[in-house]
């Protein structure tokens, strides 16, 4: 009885590695299928966990940072305020706001020089959220300069202050709104970017659409060259470049050429 048994249990035992034989088989074509698929869901696991490894703090940050305050960073914050007021001043004084007006004939108001602005400064906010929770303290002290110097140009400007404070209002809006239609923008095609700038930066007021090639060819250069600068250096000092509206040599945006070397080291 217990042979038969056995040999029972042996036979089970072969029909069940036949039985999964049979189904690794059948499921050959779908595992071979999804085998990509397994791929890249295992590297965004490990890239998401690298993230959260490099942007990991203690429980008392935490505490503090939902109680409002800041928690502490990779430099000192007034390192961080100088760095962020440096980048601010690159964005209104490195950018040729007379081309802007002339080739996208905008009109040269307080208004127009501001939809200029906040184009540059929110190319610059994408750049330092990618630094984590120190890039978004600098994030934040740019916009707060950016509303300072807004102001204080309303007021040189000699704008009554009930006008000028409905008007702050009013851009504080439209920016906001800006940054989610931009941020659509530059991670879809170039028709969403196209329909952004439509909106914020020409104020649904173009009649050329080779105006709007234009400034969708300038945003995805600009993100390109500000993505290639080092992000301590952009932490530490604020410094960032602008490239032209229009490219004298359009092959100058892209990457160069690694040089070739022959057999004797030329």
């Amino acid at each position: 009885m217990l042979c038969s048994a056995f040999q029972r249990h042996k036979a089970g035992t072969f029909q069940l590695s036949q039985f999964c034989g049979g189904l690794i088989q059948a499921n050959g074509a779908i595992t071979q299928q999804n085998r990509s698929f397994y791929n890249m869901s295992k590297h965004l696991s490990a890239k998401d966990s690298l993230l959260s490894s490099e942007e990991k703090v203690g429980a008392f940050t935490r505490i503090i940072e939902a109680l409002g305050f800041t928690g502490p960073l990779k430099y000192s914050r007034w390192k961080l305020k100088v760095a962020a007021l440096r980048m601010y001043a690159c964005c209104v004084e490195k950018t040729d706001f007379e081309e802007f007006f002339n080739r996208c004939q905008m009109p040269d108001t307080l208004n127009s020089w501001f939809l200029v602005a906040q184009l540059h400064v929110w190319m610059c906010l994408v750049r330092l959220k990618q630094e984590g929770r120190t890039g978004k303290y600098m994030c934040r002290y740019i916009v707060h300069c950016m509303w300072e110097d807004v102001e204080q140009r309303g007021k040189v400007m000699g704008i009554n202050s009930t006008v000028l404070k409905e008007d702050l209002k009013r851009m504080a809006e439209n920016f906001y709104a800006a940054l989610f239609g931009y941020d659509e923008g530059i991670l879809c095609d170039d028709r969403v970017l196209a329909s952004a700038l439509w909106r914020n930066l020409f104020n649904r007021n173009c009649e050329d659409p080779r105006h709007l090639e234009l400034l969708v060819e300038y945003v995805r250069k600009q993100v390109q060259h500000l993505d290639a600068l080092s992000g301590e250096d952009l932490l530490l000092t604020g410094e960032v470049s602008w490239r032209p509206l229009v490219e004298s040599n359009a092959r100058s945006i892209l990457k160069p050429l690694s040089p070739i070397y022959n057999d004797e080291g030329l």
